[in-house]
């Protein structure tokens, strides 16, 4: 049986019961692995960097192209999305080189050079001279059998699992360092709408009384304003300018990314939906404000929403 053995071995990832959380994995790691099979000795260099979707990309060493069909089916049944670069070398130790004369090429040269002796007045060729030119001397390895053959392909397979393992423990730590950045960034957005929900002067009365102030001076300064209509436009006014709405939905689409978060899982893509939610209601919030409090707030959500969006695209 071959025997393999490998430079950096990791614990594949434990089976979660239903009813608890699944990890949270990001989309770039790296990991290496190493192992040796009768005259094969082999290394994997496994990395991953971010992507819309899973895309294997395998650098082989001639003759080891079979390797690719099981290395690829593996990955896919540890990842879901990611750039994978997965590169293989091999070489062969203890291998006892053969000689080999090429006899038609021999018997092709020492033919030329008889002819050329004819017409050229030079001294006979040295054994190690003819022997030095091309093509004349061949050296090349033993050939294995298949069953040996089969075996290191078998085991080349099992050490890219295990590089593959390592690869999937470090996108998990990544991850878990991402879900706490993520849920740091929508303690902020949550702390910043109850900023914006508890200032004066965007409650409705408030917003009322200064529109009817306007409409005071306006009135003063020109008796042709109907009173009444003015009034009218000012609640109209008053009502598009309430962000009730607007912070509503920016508390519902929190909740929601909190409960994907401690859910776990591949939820890369339902996230980066919520954090374009999230930036939508913050420019309705920017631009229904009249108050430069609330329009401060605004610019400081869309920051933090940016940042909530940017790092959702290194998650899994």
């Amino acid at each position: 049986m071959a025997a393999i053995k490998v430079g950096a071995r990791f614990d594949s990832h434990p089976v979660h019961a239903r009813n608890q959380p699944m990890a949270l994995s990001s989309m770039t790691g790296f990991a290496r692995s190493h192992g040796a099979s009768g005259t094969y000795v082999w290394s994997w260099e496994i990395k991953s960097v971010n992507s819309k979707g899973l895309d294997l990309r395998f650098r082989l060493p001639s003759g080891f192209d079979a390797v690719e069909v099981a290395a690829r089916a593996r990955a896919a049944e540890r990842l879901s999305r990611g750039n994978v670069y997965a590169n293989l070398t091999v070489t062969r130790e203890g291998v006892t080189p053969v000689v080999k004369v090429n006899e038609p090429v021999l018997s092709a040269l020492l033919a030329a050079l008889k002819t050329l002796s004819t017409h050229v007045d030079a001294e006979k060729p040295r054994l190690d001279g003819v022997l030095g030119l091309k093509g004349v001397i061949e050296v090349i390895e033993q050939e294995d059998s298949e069953e040996v053959r089969a075996a290191a392909e078998a085991a080349i397979i099992d050490t890219f699992t295990q590089a593959l393992s390592g690869l999937a423990e470090m996108r998990r730590h990544e991850g878990a360092a991402l879900g706490k950045l993520l849920t740091a960034r929508l303690d902020e957005v949550a702390v910043l709408s109850s900023r914006a929900e508890a200032l004066p002067g965007r409650q409705a009365d408030a917003i009322k009384k200064r529109l009817a102030e306007q409409v005071a001076l306006l009135l003063e300064q020109s008796g042709r304003f109907d009173a009444d209509r003015l009034h009218q436009e000012a609640i109209l006014l008053a009502t598009k300018a309430d962000i009730r709405e607007e912070l509503d939905r920016l508390a519902a689409h929190i909740a929601q990314a909190r409960k994907l978060i401690a859910g776990g899982g591949a939820i890369g893509r339902k996230l980066d939906f919520l954090s374009q939610e999230l930036n939508r209601e913050t420019n309705t919030l920017c631009a229904k404000s009249n108050d430069v409090e609330l329009t401060n707030i605004g610019l400081e959500l869309k920051s933090v929403v940016e940042q909530f969006r940017e790092q959702v695209q290194n998650l899994e």
